[in-house]
């Protein structure tokens, strides 16, 4: 009799995960904090499980221990009233020539070397190559300060918003010119330990890593996109990206496959539609993605459980 309730209740746990891992992704919405008025019609769908809202560096943090949290104070209480969820990206890197958006001292203060650095970016299929800045996590005094950020919103937040996400793990600098010391080996471990970092400050809601590519790698050949997903399923870390691009192959030979391979195993999978995502036409059609295609992909290869769409999606935007 035991071991028939044995069985019946492995039958009925294998039977749940396959219902959970059939699930059709939670549509959330991306966008800007103080954009959540202009698009309450958008949030309060019977289809939108919540949003994802990006907040820079130097918008938390005004002056040196200095924290400033009202944005997010204000944003999560009006979701809530909306019975919508919160989930908070933390941006450490720029997409504009002139977006600094770190703390006047770390921009001016000796021990942080400028605090940022320059990169480059790819702003979308056929789009001119675009610019900007990226905190240089990588000059330890400059991570302890992130750090210290993370473990502030831990303490106000942690158990009230959804979850946390930290920001995408590529990036494009100019190495041959670079003077503060970078390495790809220790960027990648900046970025593992930040990841370790809001694991442990974030006891209850999700920490989820942006991971698509990394400096120095291409299909894996330094270990650092294997390293990365297993330590997020033995420590029960989500894993998401910027951009789902069905088939894109240079995802292919780097992100892609690994959250194929763990599919089913990581806590959280989480990705986005965002507008350099909307320009990636599909080469079978030769049209832009359709939600469907997006969807489908993100559902069947990927293991997405939420897709964070930007507002200009045409089915969100037509509608």
């Amino acid at each position: 009799m035991r071991n028939l309730l044995k069985i019946i209740c492995i039958s009925l746990f294998t039977f749940g995960l396959h219902l959970l891992k059939a699930e059709t992704p939670q549509n959330y919405i991306y966008t800007s904090s103080g954009d959540l008025q202009k698009i309450e019609k958008l949030i309060t769908r019977k289809d939108i499980g919540g949003v994802q809202i990006v907040y820079n560096w130097r918008s938390l943090e005004t002056a040196k221990d200095v924290y400033d949290f009202s944005r997010i104070e204000k944003d999560l209480d009006y979701l809530t009233k909306l019975n919508r969820k919160l989930f908070i990206q933390l941006q450490d890197r720029f997409f504009e020539p002139k977006a600094r958006y770190v703390p006047d001292y770390v921009l001016n203060e000796k021990e942080y070397a400028g605090g940022l650095v320059p990169q480059f970016d790819n702003p979308g299929e056929n789009k001119p190559v675009g610019n900007g800045w990226i905190a240089q996590q990588w000059n330890p005094a400059v991570q302890q300060r992130f750090q210290k950020l993370i473990g502030e919103l831990a303490k106000k937040f942690d158990g009230k918003i959804q979850g946390i996400n930290l920001p995408e793990t590529a990036i494009d600098i100019d190495m041959k010119r670079d003077k503060t010391g970078f390495s790809c080996d220790k960027y990648f471990q900046a970025e593992l330990d930040n990841l370790k970092f809001a694991r442990n400050a974030f006891k209850k809601s999700y920490v989820l890593q942006y991971v698509n590519f990394f400096p120095c790698e291409w299909d894996n050949d330094h270990k650092y996109m294997s390293r990365l997903f297993e330590f997020a399923k033995e420590n029960n870390v989500g894993v998401g990206g910027p951009d789902i691009v069905p088939n894109k192959n240079a995802q292919m030979k780097n992100s892609y496959p690994f959250f194929n391979k763990y599919k089913g195993n990581l806590s959280l999978v989480a990705m986005a539609v965002q507008e350099p995502t909307l320009t990636y036409k599909n080469p079978k059609t030769k049209k832009p993605f359709t939600k469907e295609e997006f969807v489908e992909y993100a559902e069947s290869y990927l293991g997405v459980n939420i897709i964070f769409w930007s507002v200009e999606s045409p089915w969100l935007k037509n509608s």
